[in-house]
């Protein structure tokens, strides 16, 4: 509680205030002098004198610290830690960082509170690394002899040659074994026994992975890599198709008793072999169709295309244009048809190869299989006229 009520506005006065010294307890807050406050027999004009109540701080010191300003400051320090004076200053907000570094250093360090509870014996430190001092990590002072890598060569190997380190070791997941382990004030015999062994297990991970990266640098295992990694990723890889994929996955099986060199050879003339027996296919179809050299292939292929296209349209032509049936033909029509008939049967009873495929053409019509045989004829004489005309024509 205030010490001071203020005269004029009757508030309580902390820290500084502005005494009378003409008038008897005649007390003003800085606020109510400011103003200049007059009350009774007391004027404006009066002389005064500042005054200073604020409590004393714990050191004897020009500018005292409160003692709410000590407990910031000491809360302040064990928050963020021992030079870490902006966080300090922030946290103390009444004063600056030099002014907190000084002030700690000065009576909680140097002075008597620091002198009667730091301790400054220094306990000797024992350097294990070496293998005079003892056999902790004996590998650390052992000198690592230089790779010749380029920088592409490390970067596509993941390797570290000054740390002798490759991006992901072998057994990378080694650590979750001993990532959740933590001393409890309540593991009882069982529980330390278990954790023991988990930290056993760990170390012998550990020992494996430096056997192999010992066994790969006396061995030149890193250079070898870098020299098969590099055609590799200057050469585009051959896109595979879906075929190829299958038969890669099936004969993987005999990769375990060859090379990866020799495994690829064999995959690439496994794949050459399936090309050479296709074309041989295609030259021995060539050559069912009387074609014997390499310059008439192209004709050949033109010729077929032509014909390939024209039996489309035609088929479309059937499907599309409706079919009208002759109900009742005339003995002279009759007898008309019957002419045209004999002139698409030659002497010896034998059809031509355009009628054949006009009849096959024929066939998707409308109730075609109803027809007889002569009724077919005069079937065709009648929707392809056309092709009799060059029947007769040839005869002549």
């Amino acid at each position: 509680m205030a010490k001071y009520r203020c005269s004029y506005c009757q508030s309580d006065i902390s820290g500084y205030r502005a005494q009378c010294s003409e008038c008897v307890d005649i007390d003003l807050c800085l606020q109510c002098f400011s103003c200049g406050a007059e009350l009774g027999s007391h004027k404006r004009d009066h002389s005064y004198k500042i005054l200073d109540d604020s409590p004393v701080g714990a050191f004897d010191i020009a500018r005292a610290w409160s003692l709410a300003e000590e407990t910031m400051l000491l809360d302040a320090v064990e928050q963020y830690g021992f030079g870490n004076w902006d966080d300090v200053a922030s946290h103390v907000e009444s004063r600056s960082a030099e002014e907190c570094q000084d002030h700690y250093v000065t009576f909680y360090v140097n002075g008597s509170i620091g002198k009667e509870t730091i301790v400054l014996t220094k306990s000797p430190v024992k350097d294990h690394s070496c293998p005079e001092g003892g056999p902790l990590s004996p590998s650390i002072t052992t000198p690592i002899r230089p790779i010749e890598l380029s920088v592409q060569e490390q970067h596509d190997l993941g390797y570290m040659p000054f740390r002798d380190d490759f991006e992901r070791e072998h057994d990378n997941e080694a650590e979750t074994v001993i990532s959740s382990l933590a001393n409890n004030y309540d593991d009882d015999e069982l529980d330390i026994a278990v954790k023991l062994v988990q930290v056993d297990r760990y170390r012998t991970r550990l020992k494996e992975r430096e056997r192999r990266k010992r066994i790969a640098r006396e061995y030149n295992l890193i250079q070898t890599a870098a020299s098969l990694i590099k055609p590799k990723s200057q050469t585009p890889k051959k896109r595979t198709s879906k075929e190829e994929k299958e038969f890669q996955e099936k004969m993987k099986v005999f990769a375990q008793f060859q090379s990866s060199s020799d495994h690829e050879q064999f995959l690439e003339k496994c794949q050459e072999e399936k090309e050479l027996k296709s074309r041989i296919t295609e030259l021995w179809k060539y050559r069912e169709n009387g074609i014997t050299k390499m310059d008439e292939v192209d004709d050949y292929e033109d010729e077929l295309y032509k014909r390939e296209k024209k039996k489309e349209n035609k088929k479309k032509l059937g499907s599309s244009s409706p079919v009208k049936r002759v109900s009742m033909v005339s003995k002279k029509a009759a007898g008309g048809i019957e002419e045209k008939l004999d002139i698409l049967i030659d002497d010896e009873g034998l059809k031509d190869e355009g009628e054949e495929n006009e009849m096959k053409d024929m066939s998707i019509l409308p109730s075609y299989g109803m027809l007889s045989e002569r009724e077919k004829k005069v079937r065709i004489c009648l929707y392809f006229p056309a092709m009799a005309c060059c029947q007769r024509e040839r005869r002549r």
